[in-house]
Parts: C-alpha cells; sequence; structure tokens
C-alpha cells in the first residue's frame, strides 16, 4: 500500500468490501475512511421505498461490523451529500474521495454536483464501475444508437464480455479516529416505527456474508436445476440473489464467476441470460432517463387507462378475488420479495384485466420490494404492460388460472398465501367462483364472505384491453 495520504470512500449501492474498485483504489492511495451518507434528496423522487429502507438499515448494519472486525469505522452521516463529504474531507484531511458509478437519472446528475463541488474545493474525485457487466454507454447498435432489444444487445454484450476475477476483500482497514464523528445507524430512521417488516427477517440475510453464503448455495445446487425450475412459484426454483445484487453484496462478477465456476450446465446459461436481462434494463434507463415515468413506446402515451383507487387498493392488499394475484401480493407484502413469474402474472392483471396504469404498480413495487431497482422495475413493468422494449405483444395477457398449471400446479403456493381456500380441491382451488356451492361449503368457503367475489371477469377484461389496444393502433402513429 502506498501510503499518500487519506481518501474517502463513499459506499452507495456497493455495500461490500470484495470486489469494490473503489474501496481498493481508497487503500493504495493511503488511508481510507469509509462513509454511508443517507441523503433522500439525492435520489429525487425515487428515494429508498420502505422495504428497501429495512434491507438498507440490516446491510449498513452486517457492513460496519465487517468494517470493524477489520479495524476500520464505517462513517455514517445524512443530509446534503456534497456538504458531509466536503466537512469530512476537511476533518479527515482527504484529498481524494472514490466512489462506485450509478446509472439512473437522479443519481447521474448527483454524481456531477458532488465532482464539482469537490473538484472546486480542490479534492480529487475517482468513479469506478462495479455495478454491471458491460458499461452502458459504450454497448450500441453499428449504427451507433442503443439497443431496444435484448437478443441483439446480449449477444453483442457477451461475445465481447471479459469480467475478469473478483478482487478478494481486504484482510485490514486502517482505524479512523474517534475525533471523526458518526451518527449512530439510528438516527438514520429507516425502520419504520409499526414493525411491519417482521417477515423480512424470517427470509432474508442482509449483508455480504449472508449474500455470499446464498450465491454459494446457488451456484452449487440451484443453478443446475434454475431452467426448469425457475418458473415455478411454489418452490425455491430461483436465486433470490436480487435483493444482494440491488444493494451491490455481491458485483454481477461475482455471480458470474460463480456460477460458471460451479459449471451448472444449461441451467447456469439460463440463468446468466437472466443477468444479461439486468444489463439491458440499465442500458435502456441509460439511454432513455424518463422511462420509470414515460412509456418507451411514444404510442402509449394516447392510451385510455383507468383511474380507480378503490381496485388499485383491492390489487394491492390482494384482495381481488383470483387467487394466483392474491397469493402473489400477499406474499410481496410478508416476505418484501416476489417471483418473478409472479411479478408478471400481478402485472398483468393490474395492467390489462383492470386497465390501471403501470406507473401505479411501479410505484407499488418500488416501496414494497426489497430488491427494488430502478431499471429493473422500469423495464419489467414496461415489458408486461406492453409499453416497451421488447415487451410482450399487446396480446400477450396473462391468464392467471392457466399460468397456475406451470406456476403452481399443486396449489401449494396458493394455500401457503391464501390459506382461507386451503380445502379446495385442486380442481377449484385457483378458479373458487367456479366450483358449486356445496364444494364451496365443503371446503369451508364462502365467497363474497371468507374470500371475495373476483373483481374482474378474467375474459371480458381480456377482450375490453385488446379493444383498447386495437383502438390505439388506429390512433396513433408508431415510434419513428
Amino acid at each position: 500500500m502506498t501510503d499518500g495520504g487519506t481518501a474517502l470512500v463513499w459506499f452507495r449501492r456497493d455495500l461490500r468490501l470484495a470486489d469494490n474498485a473503489a474501496l481498493a483504489a481508497g487503500l493504495q492511495h493511503g488511508r481510507v475512511v469509509p462513509v454511508f451518507i443517507l441523503d433522500p434528496e439525492a435520489d429525487g423522487e425515487w428515494a429508498t421505498g420502505a422495504a428497501g429502507r429495512w434491507w438498507l438499515h440490516q446491510s449498513l448494519e452486517a457492513l460496519s461490523g465487517a468494517i470493524a472486525a477489520r479495524g476500520g469505522r464505517l462513517i455514517l452521516r445524512h443530509g446534503d451529500t456534497r456538504r458531509e463529504l466536503l466537512r469530512l474531507a476537511e476533518e479527515c484531511g482527504a484529498g481524494l474521495v472514490c466512489w462506485s458509478r450509478r446509472y439512473d437519472p437522479a443519481a447521474r446528475r448527483d454524481d456531477e454536483r458532488v465532482a464539482d463541488a469537490l473538484r472546486g474545493a480542490g479534492i480529487d474525485c475517482r468513479v469506478f464501475k462495479g455495478s454491471l457487466l458491460a458499461e452502458p454507454d459504450r454497448v450500441q447498435t453499428q449504427a451507433g444508437d442503443p439497443y431496444r432489444v435484448f437478443t441483439p444487445f446480449w449477444r453483442a454484450v457477451s461475445v465481447a464480455l471479459e469480467p475478469g476475477d473478483p478482487r478478494p476483500a481486504p484482510e485490514t482497514l486502517p482505524a479512523v479516529a474517534d475525533t471523526v464523528d458518526s451518527v449512530p445507524l439510528s438516527d438514520l430512521a429507516l425502520l419504520p416505527t409499526i414493525p411491519w417488516y417482521r417477515g423480512f427477517g424470517e427470509r432474508w440475510a442482509p449483508g455480504e456474508d449472508g449474500a455470499h453464503e446464498r450465491l454459494e448455495d446457488f451456484a452449487a445446487a440451484g443453478a443446475r436445476a434454475y431452467g426448469t425450475e425457475r418458473n415455478r412459484a411454489d418452490r425455491a426454483g430461483s436465486s433470490r440473489l436480487s435483493p444482494h445484487l440491488a444493494w451491490g453484496e455481491l458485483s454481477p462478477r461475482q455471480i458470474w464467476t460463480a456460477v460458471r465456476e460451479g459449471r451448472a450446465g444449461t441451467g447456469g446459461e439460463a440463468f446468466l441470460r437472466e443477468l444479461g436481462w439486468r444489463e439491458f434494463s440499465y442500458h435502456l434507463l441509460w439511454h432513455f432517463p424518463d422511462t420509470p415515468l414515460e412509456p418507451l413506446n411514444r404510442r402509449f402515451a394516447a392510451f385510455e387507462w383507468r383511474d380507480s383507487e378503490a381496485d388499485l387498493s383491492r390489487w394491492q392488499a390482494g384482495r381481488t378475488g383470483v387467487p394466483l394475484v392474491d397469493a402473489g401480493m400477499r406474499e410481496l407484502w410478508h416476505t418484501g420479495w416476489l417471483h418473478n413469474r409472479c411479478r408478471m402474472i400481478v402485472a398483468s392483471f393490474l395492467t390489462k384485466n383492470l386497465l390501471i396504469p403501470w406507473q401505479y404498480g411501479a410505484r407499488w413495487f418500488w416501496d414494497t420490494l426489497v430488491d427494488a431497482d430502478l431499471a429493473n422495475n422500469t423495464q419489467g413493468w414496461q415489458w408486461t404492460a406492453g409499453c416497451g422494449a421488447d415487451a410482450a405483444p399487446y396480446f400477450r395477457i396473462f391468464n392467471p388460472v392457466r399460468q397456475a398449471a406451470g406456476a403452481d400446479p399443486s396449489g401449494d403456493y396458493v394455500r401457503r398465501w391464501v390459506p382461507e381456500l386451503a380445502r379446495l380441491p385442486d380442481r377449484y382451488l385457483h378458479s373458487p367462483w367456479e366450483a358449486s356451492g356445496a364444494v364451496l361449503a365443503a371446503a369451508g368457503v364462502a365467497l363474497g364472505d371468507d374470500y371475495p367475489e373476483p373483481m374482474a371477469d378474467l375474459l371480458a377484461t381480456r377482450r375490453r384491453a385488446l379493444d383498447r389496444f386495437e383502438q390505439l393502433k388506429v390512433r396513433a402513429p408508431s415510434n419513428p
């Protein structure tokens, strides 16, 4: 280590010590002072949601412990990022600030403001990549345009992809003087006063250690079956790495390397392709920064959505009367996570059967998902609504009853999350409205009392949605 002075290492969504280029550069410079600053204003209207704040609290606690175990100290501050970094740099005599690059519009603007403020004060700053495999501003078509279709994008990226070997975590970190102020984690007020999040701790182990444990388990066994099991909501067939990746407790390079070294075959390749979809989502967000609120396909700006607060509330609460939709929404509320197949099913129901704007669903996911990620969230909702890149065709409307045959064939998922229907025979579990009064009575179910009547006729609302889409095709021009 070259002792060239003191560097601040500014943590954001890179809450790890291993494979962290900003931390490595700070250590190469000399002494490091790790810092995390809670500045909700820096994220604009996409400040971290309630479920994400729970995860952030736990992850910061884990990161602080990992740094302390190596001899260092994580400095916590809250308030304006520029002010706190400048103040901390003055307190520590730091001449350099290192951080990891972010790609969402608000973070990009904040990076520019921070860099200008630091350089204006004579402090050097260095920004490093590490949350993506391919930088979105360096990937383009032969015509020099951004990609709008996944397959050619991923073909171009994967052919040239050489992630390299992940860096190990440092064994020791320099001590930080007691005179450097740090607020207690509780002062960041990340946890709500009402502990609705109690179920989260039963499912998740936030932090770098928990992330590596889950990755090792998945790479050793789960990845092999991923290709056949990933669409089963009733089984643990997905990796559940998304919150660890979203908060930077793992780098995509670490995941890529672990899965490849695990030699998971076609299942592993299928999983890495999903990692490619994450890359594509960031590519789109970088080049089309207004898409968190505006459709990529501008034609959809003229679409006639419904605005029903009552229907939105029933969907949010898992009281739609459609069992697979309700199971998904209840799992989301209780665990802060939702199986990807179920994400598509509940999103399709909201946007196509209820015709409620996709932006409303995206907002709800942003607040309730522990893995909330602006790029993924935006791309997922626009894909399902039919207005994004590589979007599902407008006529693709997920039927929750038919989807259950693949996602929950034995009914275990619905029985877990909609226990009031648990005694129904398999034949009627996903469509209780088709059961006779005698069958319902034998199962102890009174529709409209124990469990809601379906709020939407799946076939009738499908026809309504198709009619709206057809009108849109006539009225509005395509993208140029």
